[in-house]
């Protein structure tokens, strides 16, 4: 699964994965369950996104279950409100990378550079939930 550094693009790439999983289904057939979303905050500051639909809900994936059933169905659809899923996502859940390819919740604070980090993430992650990135 891609990361992207818009939300909009993040949910069409989901869209269009969930479309070539199930060949079966044309797009307006499909039945949505569960909507997942995750935000990242890389090394250099940049915000980005992943995003993926589930057809059977508490179905195991990769990004943190966000909406569910009739929401999570209006999300596939592309009716929705991209600023209110934004504001409505919580800090506390976004993933910093620490190194190259490795995320986590918070930096180890163990260290000098662990509590530097701490210190810029927090500024970045202040800045971030206000920006539309």
């Amino acid at each position: 699964m891609s990361m992207y550094s818009t939300l909009e693009e993040a949910i069409d790439a989901a869209r269009e994965e969930f479309l070539a999983n199930h060949p079966e289904l044309e797009e307006g057939d499909a039945s949505i369950s569960q909507f997942g979303l995750q935000k990242y905050v890389m090394q250099d500051g940049d915000i980005m996104w992943q995003a993926e639909f589930l057809a059977e809900e508490g179905e195991t994936g990769e990004c943190l279950p966000y909406r569910s059933g009739e929401a999570a169905q209006a999300i596939f659809d592309a009716d929705f409100d991209e600023v209110e899923l934004r504001q409505e996502w919580l800090a506390e859940n976004t993933l910093h990378e620490w190194d190259d390819g490795e995320f986590q919740l918070e930096p180890p604070l163990d260290t000098e550079e662990g509590e530097a980090a701490a210190q810029e993430w927090e500024d970045d992650n202040s800045d971030s939930d206000r920006g539309y990135s």
